[in-house]
């Protein structure tokens, strides 16, 4: 098993980001959906239990073309969709991704803590025993990002926001100074238990990580004036009209070109 916790710095409060977060994921869903693969939203509503209360979600990945190829030499067909649930008691979060063929065998399970006013300074923020756990700071404007995952609209040291001011984020020590800022700290544990190729894929799948929360928050950022000024209810509208497209586009066009065989 390998425990990293991420910490990312962001430009935005942390009632803002709530709302950028979940209109960030509606579009990244669609991005990655089509061809028969991408994302179906299976359930979308309010929880509670004990003294928590939020947003559930339970969504399937379907992204057979995506997965390592050394995994899809030796799984049988159809058994690649993973299944993702999240519940989400902001500023509490956590998420269980499984596989249905693996069952216990694979899992990666994150939780996340949105902070105001953090600049990634906190130690334990989420309150585990240190031992064995990497901390990654992610660097949304300076951290390298592969070439077929840049795009010069969603590149922070280049975008400036017409409606708050914000950005080109250009000073190489932006996160010490950038207001306003909160820090997202995800403790994330990946477990792939399957002999002999056990270590290579939680590597791969570390690093997948990774690239998936800079790209995630790199859009984020330069996503602003799209999100700023929304409503979670505008959101919530906006789930709605993403689910239905997303149940559309999986049955056209092309499979998105982002794939991650890299192995």
């Amino acid at each position: 098993m390998i425990i990293n916790e991420y910490r990312v710095i962001n430009n935005c409060t942390e009632e803002e980001y709530q709302v950028a977060q979940l209109y960030a994921t509606a579009l990244a869903s669609k991005e990655n959906t089509g061809g028969g693969e991408g994302v179906e939203v299976i359930k979308n509503e309010p929880y509670e239990k004990e003294n928590e209360k939020g947003q559930y979600t339970y969504k399937i990945f379907r992204l057979a073309s995506r997965v390592p190829a050394i995994v899809k030499a030796v799984a049988p067909a159809g058994a690649l969709d993973l299944y993702e649930e999240a519940w989400n008691a902001y500023p509490y979060c956590k998420t269980v991704l499984k596989n249905g063929y693996m069952k216990d065998h694979f899992s990666i399970v994150y939780e996340t803590l949105h902070v105001n006013g953090s600049r990634g300074e906190i130690e334990n923020a989420l309150k585990i025993s240190k031992e064995g756990k990497n901390v990654i700071i992610i660097d949304i404007a300076n951290d390298k990002v592969s070439p077929k995952d840049y795009k010069k609209e969603e590149d922070p040291k280049l975008y400036h926001s017409e409606k708050t001011g914000r950005g080109p984020l250009t000073d190489p020590e932006w996160q010490k100074s950038v207001e306003p800022v909160m820090t997202c700290y995800k403790l994330v544990y990946i477990e792939f238990k399957w002999f002999g190729i056990q270590g290579k894929v939680e590597s791969f799948l570390a690093k997948t990580v990774q690239t998936l929360f800079t790209k995630f928050h790199r859009q984020l950022f330069c996503w602003t004036d799209k999100w700023y000024g929304m409503t979670i209810q505008d959101i919530r509208d906006l789930e709605a009209q993403t689910k239905e497209e997303l149940n559309a586009k999986r049955n056209e066009g092309d499979v998105p070109v982002n794939s991650l065989d890299d192995m």
